[in-house]
Parts: structure tokens; sequence; C-alpha cells
């Protein structure tokens, strides 16, 4: 490992074990709040984003933080993205950590322009750590890894249907699922793509795009050797938080057969 991704991992290590694991499964009403309909944020999520971004701002002060809740209480603070900034999701699975479940995880990407440069995933629960950086390959657990799909026909796919337009809802229905044997969705970026790089998984339709949820998963799932793009095939850009669609993939061939089966519709 690097000695940015060892303060990285001893960071996200503290942050799970101070502010996250204590208050696993034993969170009352209270400490729940609705953002949005089937969006929940917990007093876990505020007080990881406030270690986070202290951590962070130390690191590099002249650097700002784009963190999940500080966005959604400001979205004016998401224009940082289309400069030199650091990306946090600091709980993320928030809706399966809400119900006391797996999975979930904390997401930090650095990104340059509107690229993701760096991206770091961590499982709380299990420890993966998970780090890539832009022309250095992916890693998990210090070891370089590359992609893998499952080898299963018909491929294995998880697939978001949760926040699409209802035409598109239905074209992905009659145009794609046919296609694949359906899987569950973990409902967190941080083990969704995991599953496509390390062989549980061969292909991921993501709707939501924001910037918290998939800097550092595409940059970690590329530099793996599989796919993560925007269905047309044009990168993803952190900066493009409200622009829909994202298709994610194991391998090249498997991210090309599935766009293809997208774009029939709607």
């Amino acid at each position: 490992m690097s000695v940015l991704d060892r303060e990285i991992l001893a960071l996200v290590r503290r942050v799970s074990e101070e502010a996250i694991l204590p208050l696993y499964r034993v969170l009352d009403d209270t400490q729940i709040e609705a953002k949005a309909p089937g969006d929940v944020v917990t007093v876990a999520d505020r007080a990881a984003e406030a270690m986070l971004t202290e951590a962070l701002a130390a690191f590099e002060p002249a650097l700002p933080v784009v963190g999940e809740e500080a966005a959604h209480a400001d979205p004016s603070t998401q224009s940082a993205l289309a400069g030199d900034c650091w990306i946090v999701d600091p709980l993320d699975g928030t809706r399966n950590f809400a119900r006391g479940e797996p999975p979930f995880g904390v997401l930090i990407a650095r990104a340059e322009g509107g690229v993701a440069r760096s991206g770091w995933i961590y499982d709380c629960l299990s420890g993966r750590f998970c780090a890539a950086h832009e022309g250095q390959g992916a890693f998990v657990d210090g070891e370089r890894i590359t992609a893998r799909g499952t080898g299963e026909t018909p491929p294995l796919a998880a697939i978001s249907l949760v926040f699409m337009e209802e035409a598109r809802r239905e074209a992905v229905k009659r145009h794609v699922a046919p296609h694949y044997r359906l899987t569950d969705i973990p409902y967190c970026a941080a083990e969704q793509y995991p599953r496509l790089a390390l062989g549980t998984n061969d292909v991921s339709i993501f709707e939501r795009t924001l910037a918290w949820d998939h800097a550092a998963g595409v940059l970690w799932l590329n530099e793996a050797g599989g796919k993560a793009a925007r269905p047309d095939g044009s990168a993803y850009r952190v900066d493009e938080w409200d622009r829909p669609g994202l298709l994610g993939a194991a391998s090249p061939a498997l991210w090309d057969d599935l766009a293809a089966l997208y774009a029939k519709g709607p």
C-alpha cells in the first residue's frame, strides 16, 4: 500500500469503529431521519462525515470536501466537484444500516477536474479495503486484483430500477432482463462494485449516479480491468451528478453486450 492508502485505511477504520459500528443494530427511531422517499440518514452518517471531513481537510487544507450529507443540506457545495476535491459517502448503504442489516461501508475519492483519480471502498463489517489510483491498477487489502466474471450462462445481473422513469424501467424489463439471471441488488455501491470485480455478479445498471456513490467504485472497477461507463460509452465524470444512467460490468465484453441491449429502449 502507498502511504496515502495506509492513511486512508487508518482513517476509515477509526471512523467505522468510533462513529458507525457502535450504533449498528442499536439505533432508535429518534436517530433515523427521512431525507426523501426510500432514503434515510442516521446520526452515524452525520458523525462519520464530520470525522472524515475534518481528517481529509487536514491532509490537504486547500482541497474542499464534498460530503453526501453536506451536499444534501446545501446543494451548492456540489459545484466543487468540477475542480479538485475530496468526495465522501460517510455511510454507504444507510438503508441497510438503519434496518440492522449488511452491507454498508465508507466511500472516499479524490478528484481532479471532474474526474476521480483515486478511490477507496471500505466494508465496515469485514474490513475489506479496496483502493485504486488512476493508471496504477486496483487493489483489495493491498493485493492487486484483476476483475473476473462469474462464468455463468446466462450472466448474473444486479439491476437497480429504483430511480428509473417508468419508460426506462419497462424497456429494461423488456430488452435487458430476459438475457440475464437477475440477482438482488445490495442497496450499497460499496458492495456492488466489489461484486462486479470479484466474481459475484457480471453486470449492473445504476440509474442515479451521484458522485459520492460512484466516484470510487467506477475508478476501482475500471482499474481492475472491468468497465464502468455511461450507456453511450462516455466516461463517468463526478461533476455530472444529475445525469442518469451508468453501466458496470466485470469485463469490457460483458459491458458491450449490456450496452447493446440497453440501447434498444425506451
